[in-house]
């Protein structure tokens, strides 16, 4: 387990706002409200948005066109519960699944295929869930995390029928997705579906938030209803102790400040408690960028996906 270096806001990105407006009162850290909105807002500090995520919808077609539709099957009651299952082609290989992002608002399946090539043509199994959004349930996290977990847990009491082995049955998050990943593995898996807390072997969390304090202070408030329940069920870094697997942080050196920070600070309370974590910093790489290179096993999330599997990586 390697040690995680120390923070150094001096290679954070530069903060977007007038550098010579005037601040207001801190409501959080030393952010006041529009210094904290702002990094809890990825358009700010991540222009070309739109580009990158157009090339997420993209790729995933071509990935579509070059190694064929997934198998889609049902997790759950609802119509969203389904998933996209890329099969490896070999019986009783590894499956990872892919949780994507959205600001807990956006996303599909679909559009987050564009890992999948890779994965299957190293042996393992690509899987990616549709859940439900904050939007359609009115504010509600809750919904979401359960979907998530629900899925996950499907996988791996259906694993061996899609040839997949249900003892290596992997995690990835990215963003909101990652977020949801780590809430889902602090949770109680024997009260919700009858596994052990190992059920997932292991998790990697891209760019993810491990702690709702300063999302709820931001302007996400104005689309999530945070409550104190909430805020404390879904912020992963307090449940530690609930934490049986190996983790892996990606995070892109032009972050905000706060994903950087939610990074590092998640890292360095899971080494204080002895859990098996790396964290990874990958350099040149904005909050959306940092999603692609899953899709590789030559850059930071791809090959930390391998190592993670025990696949090679790094």
């Amino acid at each position: 387990m390697s040690t995680i270096p120390a923070l150094d806001p001096t290679g954070f990105p530069p903060s977007p706002l007038p550098a010579d407006r005037v601040r207001g009162p801190a409501v959080f850290l030393d952010y006041d409200q529009a210094e904290l909105d702002a990094v809890y807002d990825q358009n700010v500090y991540a222009p070309n948005r739109a580009q990158v995520l157009g090339r997420y919808a993209t790729a995933s077609e071509e990935v579509r066109r070059r190694i064929g539709e997934p198998q889609r099957l049902r997790y759950g009651p609802s119509a969203i519960e389904q998933l996209d299952w890329f099969a490896s082609g070999a019986k009783n290989s590894p499956v990872l699944v892919f949780v994507h992002g959205g600001a807990w608002r956006s996303g599909t399946a679909a559009e987050y295929a564009f890992p999948a090539e890779f994965l299957v043509r190293s042996g393992v199994h690509c899987v990616v869930p549709d859940y439900t959004n904050v939007i359609e349930q009115q504010g509600n996290l809750m919904p979401m995390a359960q979907q998530v977990q629900a899925a996950l847990a499907w996988v791996v009491k259906n694993a061996s029928l899609h040839g997949g082995d249900a003892q290596r049955v992997y995690v990835c998050g990215h963003s909101s997705g990652a977020h949801l990943v780590a809430a889902v593995l602090a949770s109680d898996w024997q009260a919700s579906h009858g596994l052990p807390q190992t059920a997932i072997r292991g998790g990697l969390l891209i760019s993810g938030m491990y702690d709702l304090r300063g999302p709820r202070l931001s302007a996400r408030s104005q689309y999530v209803n945070f409550t104190d329940a909430i805020e404390d069920a879904l912020s992963a870094q307090r449940h530690i102790d609930r934490l049986q697997v190996p983790l892996t942080l990606v995070y892109g050196s032009m972050e905000t400040p706060e994903f950087q920070r939610q990074s590092w600070s998640f890292a360095q309370a899971l080494q204080q408690a002895g859990k098996p974590v790396r964290l990874i910093r990958a350099e040149g790489y904005n909050h959306f960028e940092i999603a692609e290179t899953l899709a590789s096993p030559f850059a930071a999330a791809g090959r930390a996906a391998l190592a993670m599997m025990g696949l090679g990586g790094e």
